[in-house]
């Protein structure tokens, strides 16, 4: 039994023409590219951004203050062409002069980067020799110590006070279930058949992960230095970090759901307590709603953790909690705070808590005192990925306060950076070749009032380099997924390939987009698609009246969510020339029963399951509308896909064949819901299909005359 799956604040996120200047069409790149790059024949620089270039890009994650502040280690993840996949190494950077320097020769990915309390060692994990493996490198000399050799990967680290120990979670696993067997009278040498394949869990795969294999994540310690690792809690129960240590080292802190029902309980979680001696576990928290992230304060007194009370919606703002540690004296420090917040770090004087939260499509942190007032300590904040513009990023604060982040521009990836008194400075330069070379969009913000009932729908559009004043140029409309998610001014790898064939993109964040408050999210509970769909054709027809979009030239796609609305788009108008629906939920019934949510997305999502409102799913689903459509409409999927699994786009494509309506379908070999744009090659070829099909439609397309 696999750990489950993370529901966060969102509970489950379903986490992708005319020329200017100096330009190419889509249809003349394709031809002109091969001869470009060839050596001679090439007259100057590349300047457009193109589907090469995802190999070259890096991009900063998890930075590491040490706690002196001299010191920041971070993952650099790099795009490697000759494994096609992006790889992770750990730098260290001095804050001072800004020299970096590589954690170390060891071959593998190195991630996880985690400082001992007084800043003299730095323990992350390693896949050197061939398996993720839990290491140790003193500061002072250089040394590095493999201290584990594992089974499966360690992961949620965290250094006991004293330094002596490093507690972890490990997936502990099980014999597989069975039932029967085949006769036992194989002769040797015999070619039978695999063995059955039997599944007991209620969620029996996970995007990302596939089929679980039978086992329970559990919490180990082991010796700094060395030695045997020792293994803490057991039972039937998944027993998840971050992990957190009491001041004297008796009690580790850690979520879980330990109740007997757990499995059809996805959201819940309690925060419990560890005798690290005896083994005995304590439940601190009992409420309806998931606690987690439990946090030691600096004096040892108090424990600061997230959560919500679960009242069965689509969408809540995740909650800061102070506890005193038996679990005693429970109270919200953000009840007022109309935020949702993704992590938090105690202040070295205990007297607040740093908090990163989204606030209108960008990612901040701020210090939130114990009396709930709050400041804001850092801004500009990204590294939500590379191929969309969604939010996100990482940060860490040191004893002295300086927060160290990975934060970039709309035309630049996340780079490691710094904020001390007040200002901020950046201190990598990743994408150097990229910034120097490549003339990249400009991008700006446009707002527009929704048609439904006037509400701010705020969007982003990517312009297509050398963009002149007053010219109107095709447009995109790029949805985000979720729909609990958030676009902003960040920098996105889908957006500028589009823009540099000629396009404008426009990013929107409709009503059920997060950092706009609790109840704009909640504008789609139990009403998804819907009224989202008036927010997004009005702020495209504010990229019209800005004079920038073609009303003649309109396209739509989008991924997950954004899948779920384009397919919902097409079936309510036929403005769009051509429209690409990538890895959609076509039919809310086969969704809830087939992806890797089974206990959530009925209850959570729609109130009900399918066979008790057959009707509510029905007019939910895209497929409903199919009918109407009379789009080109492509569908694209990960052929790993179990989040909104391939059946759904299978489903899509073949009514829109069976109506007569120009459609394909795609499939990503070996890619998840997640990771459907994690390899180069097939995030560039999934860019360069879209536009292809967009091309091909570039005039529309009408349905031939039927006869009598």
């Amino acid at each position: 039994m696999r750990k489950p799956i993370c529901f966060g604040a969102s509970l489950l996120i379903l986490a992708a023409q005319p020329a200017f200047a100096g330009q190419a069409t889509a249809e003349t790149e394709s031809a002109s590219a091969p001869a470009s790059a060839v050596g001679s024949a090439r007259l100057g620089p590349e300047r457009r951004f193109t589907g090469a270039d995802l190999f070259d890009l890096a991009i900063a994650s998890d930075p590491q203050i040490s706690p002196d502040g001299r010191r920041i280690a971070y993952v650099r993840r790099q795009n490697d062409i000759m494994t096609d996949r992006a790889v992770g190494s750990i730098w260290l950077i001095d804050t001072t002069t800004g020299e970096e320097i590589p954690l170390g020769a060891n071959e593998g990915a190195t991630f996880a980067p985690r400082w001992s309390p007084d800043g003299g060692r730095l323990a992350y994990v390693s896949t050197a020799g061939g398996s993720a493996q839990l290491w140790v490198r003193w500061m002072s000399g250089g040394e590095v110590v493999r201290l584990t050799g594992l089974p499966t990967p360690p992961s949620a680290l965290a250094w006991s006070p004293d330094g002596r120990s490093i507690a972890y979670t490990m997936l502990v696993k099980d014999d597989e279930p069975s039932f029967g067997s085949a006769p036992k009278n194989k002769p040797e040498g015999a070619k039978w058949a695999e063995p059955l394949e039997v599944h007991d869990l209620l969620a029996f795969k996970a995007d990302g992960e596939g089929f679980l294999e039978p086992g329970f994540e559990k919490i180990f310690v082991v010796p700094a230095t060395g030695g045997s690792p020792r293994q803490l809690t057991f039972g039937p129960y998944h027993d998840t970090g971050p992990l957190s240590w009491s001041r004297d080292g008796r009690t580790l802190y850690f979520s879980a759901n330990r109740k007997p029902d757990w499995e059809r309980d996805p959201v819940e979680s309690e925060i419990h307590a560890l005798d690290v001696a005896s083994g005995a576990v304590t439940a601190l928290t009992d409420r309806n709603g998931p606690d987690t992230n439990p946090l030691v304060s600096p004096d040892g007194s108090k424990i600061a953790y997230l959560g919500f009370d679960d009242k069965r919606r689509a969408y809540e703002n995740t909650r800061i909690y102070v506890m005193n540690r038996d679990g005693s004296g429970k109270r919200s420090l953000t009840a007022n705070w109309d935020y949702s917040v993704d992590a938090i770090q105690w202040a070295a004087d205990g007297k607040s808590v740093y908090a990163q939260y989204d606030d209108h499509g960008e990612t901040k942190v701020a210090r939130i005192g114990l009396d709930g007032s709050a400041r804001t300590a850092a801004t500009g904040l990204s590294g939500g990925g590379l191929d969309r513009p969604y939010t996100g990023g990482s940060f860490s604060v040191s004893d002295g306060g300086a927060i160290a982040f990975t934060g970039g521009t709309a035309q630049r990836p996340a780079e490691a950076q710094l904020a001390r008194g007040g200002s901020a400075r950046i201190l990598t330069d990743l994408n150097r070749s990229l910034r120097e070379v490549k003339s990249l969009g400009a991008v700006r913000k446009i707002t527009a009032a929704s048609s439904h009932d006037g509400k701010t729908i705020e969007g982003w559009l990517t312009l297509p380099p050398g963009y002149r004043e007053g010219q109107r140029v095709p447009l995109i409309l790029e949805i985000h997924g979720g729909p609990f998610a958030a676009y902003g001014g960040h920098f996105s790898t889908d957006n500028q390939l589009y823009a540099a064939a000629g396009y404008a993109v426009l990013s929107a964040n409709p009503r059920g987009s997060t950092s706009y408050g609790a109840a704009f999210a909640n504008e789609i509970d139990k009403a998804y698609p819907g009224n989202d769909y008036f927010d997004l054709i009005s702020i495209v027809d504010r990229a019209i009246e800005l004079g920038i979009a073609d009303p003649q030239a309109l396209f739509v796609t989008g991924g997950s969510g954004g899948g779920v609305l384009t397919s919902w788009i097409v079936g309510k108008t036929d403005r769009f020339k051509a429209a690409v629906a990538q890895k959609p939920v076509i039919n809310w019934t086969s969704q809830a029963l087939t992806a890797d949510g089974p206990g959530f997305f009925g209850p959570y999502w729609l109130g009900a399951e399918p066979w008790e409102k057959p009707d509510l799913y029905w007019s939910l689903s895209p497929l409903s509308l199919v009918g109407n459509v009379k789009t080109p409409t492509l569908v694209i999927v990960g052929a790993e896909d179990y989040r909104t699994p391939v059946s759904e786009s299978e489903q899509y494509y073949t009514a829109l064949r069976l109506r007569g309506v120009p459609t394909a379908l795609i499939k990503v070999p070996g890619a998840s819901h997640g990771g459907i744009a994690a390899r180069p090659s097939q995030s560039a070829a999934k860019a360069s299909a879209i536009l292809a099909w967009f091309e091909k439609y570039k005039k529309g397309w009408s349905p031939p005359p039927t006869g009598d």
